[in-house]
């Protein structure tokens, strides 16, 4: 009777395995970053829309936009959270108070980039710098 003792994996099984799983976390981590930028974006656009609500509530009771949205009155509407990254919002109050800007800049392009306020003409991009030295194509802005 003979017992055959091998039993388990040779090195080139073990090293064919893991050179497979090294190259589909990769791919996933790489299809991955992606969803991160576009997840980040989809925030910016919903704080940017809720920002613009709590404004417009703001102006509907004082007859005037804020000079600022971070801290002071607007927080009795809403508390104004941070860009996903961690830098504030860009706001900017014009005309003494009867008209604002407020943007983000984004990291991927967005078909909402079409229909924003600097590319119907709705607004003139010499008076605030919305992405703040940045690239302005990418910057999502809104105003009244």
């Amino acid at each position: 009777m003979k017992i055959n003792l091998k039993r388990g994996f040779t090195l080139t099984e073990l090293l064919v395995a893991i050179a497979i799983i090294g190259i589909l976390s990769s791919v996933v981590l790489t299809s991955m970053s992606g969803t991160r930028e576009r997840a980040k974006d989809g925030r910016r656009i919903s704080d940017i829309k809720q920002i613009q609500l709590a404004l417009e509530l703001y102006y509907d009771v004082n007859s005037t936009y804020p000079a600022g949205v971070y801290g002071g009155e607007l927080d009795t509407f809403l508390k104004i959270s941070k860009d996903p990254d961690g830098s504030n919002y860009i706001y900017s109050q014009l005309s003494s108070g009867q008209d604002y800007h407020l943007g983000a800049v984004l990291q991927q392009s967005n078909k909402l980039l079409d229909d924003d306020d600097d590319a119907t003409g709705g607004f003139d991009g010499n008076s605030v710098d919305c992405a703040g030295g940045g690239a302005v194509d990418m910057c999502y802005d809104v105003t009244p």
